[in-house]
């Protein structure tokens, strides 16, 4: 195995060892893709044999997004300063092991618990993944070996849903999670063999873990207050929060640097991703429940509903970064929010018996375009609104903060429709809570274009790119990566 310096930054894309390089990364991050998608298809069936209420089906989501959304920029560091293909690989095994601990789950909350291991893994090898990608090639071959990234990994977005309804209503529910297993087992070996190893030699080696802890404890309590009513955690979350920024602000190698948001654009940005995954994340976590319970789809009839969405983002993203390039961000992050919300609100016409063709499939692509208008453009404006060397972790703060925003939604929505623990098991229970939600979805997206035409602005002098990553993209849980930057920003 050859790891010298002169690979790190020299391996060409046509070469052997460029396409394993690319194969390898895109396995690993397309496990951590899918698992934050196709789980949603499975849960009705994940309710029936595991005998949970509502609340262990948002566990069964929330736990994920949560250890992932608290530690991914932790993982980044990490891989900075130890090694990204060491921390990428580790992430590999350890997100394998808890998807086995998720197939043999015996139980609800086992599998809640195996779930936050699965995260823990995401949030170790999700940053990796692009980053090893940036690190490895030659400076002539990147932006086409990060367009291969992305858009396999796009394609595996578009099919997850339709293989994880397959393996639902086939071999089971379970193997959307043991599949993860021969994946890992494919990717390490591969991983250690053809990718080299790289790091930044400017990290430190200091690492926020009281930030991560905060940041962690305080989502979790937040999330639990809103899916159990509990107020007092409610309040213990906040009282965490603050204790979070304060700790953020003093500490010179913070996990979240304050200073970021002194760029207008970057905050007002992150206000609109806060807003719009929010309203994707609580839309899918129902929409799917929607078209088992109330409308009579199988799995794989729901997942294949949904697939209208991420072929949108796969085939146009491209498109709608050249537009966001040419006219700026304000008007795609405007028109992009309601377009979404008019397309959640179509979905009020999806009852019982629903016709996919004149109910579901207009309501999905009226959806699809709106995230297709808004995501490219959302990320280049997030990395353009910082100095080219903060760009990875504007991009990690970005990717956390639509994780959180979809966490916070998943546990909240149910409470705010009224639905009850047991509202999934009735077709007119949930269905009648189904028709509240949608319109409080819509109403978060309305608020995100409200603030997007009220503060975005293009950043002066520094013009929004369409990332390599952004051109095939499909965004439905949180927006694209930006490696950090190291050895790709010195190149």
């Amino acid at each position: 195995m050859d790891t010298s310096p002169d690979r790190v930054g020299g391996i060409r894309l046509p070469t052997a060892t460029g396409r394993w390089v690319v194969l390898t990364t895109v396995l690993g991050s397309s496990m951590a893709m899918l698992d934050s998608t196709v789980v949603n298809v499975a849960l009705p069936r994940i309710g029936e044999d595991l005998d949970t209420d509502m609340a262990g089906l948002q566990w069964t989501v929330n736990a994920y997004m949560l250890t992932l959304a608290s530690l991914i920029l932790l993982g980044g560091a990490l891989g900075d300063r130890y090694g990204r293909r060491k921390i990428f690989v580790l992430g590999v095994i350890w997100f394998a092991v808890g998807s086995l601990l998720c197939g043999l789950a015996p139980n609800a909350w086992i599998l809640v618990v195996a779930r936050a291991v699965q995260g823990v893994g995401g949030a170790l090898l999700t940053p990796g993944s692009l980053a090893l990608i940036q690190a490895s090639f030659h400076p002539d071959d990147r932006a086409r070996a990060v367009g291969l990234w992305s858009g396999f990994g796009g394609v595996g977005a578009a099919v997850g849903p339709f293989l994880g309804g397959w393996l639902v209503d086939g071999p089971g529910w379970r193997w959307i999670f043991l599949l993860n297993v021969p994946l890992a087992a494919l990717c390490v070996p591969v991983a250690m063999r053809h990718v080299p190893e790289s790091r930044d030699p400017e990290a430190t080696g200091r690492f926020d873990v009281l930030g991560a802890v905060l940041g962690a404890a305080a989502l979790g309590l937040v999330t639990y207050a809103l899916i159990a009513a509990a107020w007092w955690a409610g309040a213990a979350g906040v009282l965490v929060g603050a204790a979070f920024v304060a700790v953020e602000r003093r500490r010179p190698e913070a996990m979240l640097p304050l200073s970021m948001f002194a760029s207008r654009t970057f905050t007002a940005v992150n206000v609109v991703t806060l807003c719009v995954y929010a309203a994707f994340a609580g839309f899918f976590f129902l929409a799917a429940l929607q078209l088992q319970v109330v409308s009579g789809y199988s799995a794989l009839g729901a997942g294949v509903a949904l697939l209208p969405v991420t072929v949108l983002m796969l085939l146009l993203s491209a498109k709608s970064g050249e537009l966001g390039e040419r006219i700026g961000p304000r008007i795609p992050l405007t028109v992009g929010p309601l377009l979404c919300a008019a397309g959640m609100l179509l979905m009020l016409r999806v009852g019982e018996n629903a016709s996919f063709l004149t109910e579901v499939l207009p309501a999905l692509l009226v959806l699809g375009l709106g995230m297709v208008t808004l995501v490219a453009p959302l990320t280049a404006t997030v990395l353009a609104s910082v100095d080219v060397g903060r760009a990875g972790i504007a991009s990690g703060i970005n990717n956390a903060a639509a994780r959180a925003a979809g966490l916070l939604a998943v546990a909240a929505l149910p409470l705010l429709a009224g639905m009850g623990p047991e509202a999934y098991r009735s077709a007119e229970e949930f269905g009648a809570t189904f028709r509240r939600a949608m319109p409080m979805c819509a109403g978060i997206l309305v608020l995100g274009a409200l603030i997007a035409v009220l503060t975005v602005r293009t950043p002066k002098d520094k013009a929004a790119h369409c990332h390599p990553q952004c051109k095939v993209n499909c965004g439905l849980v949180s927006p694209p990566l930006e490696a950090s930057g190291g050895d790709q920003a010195r190149a």
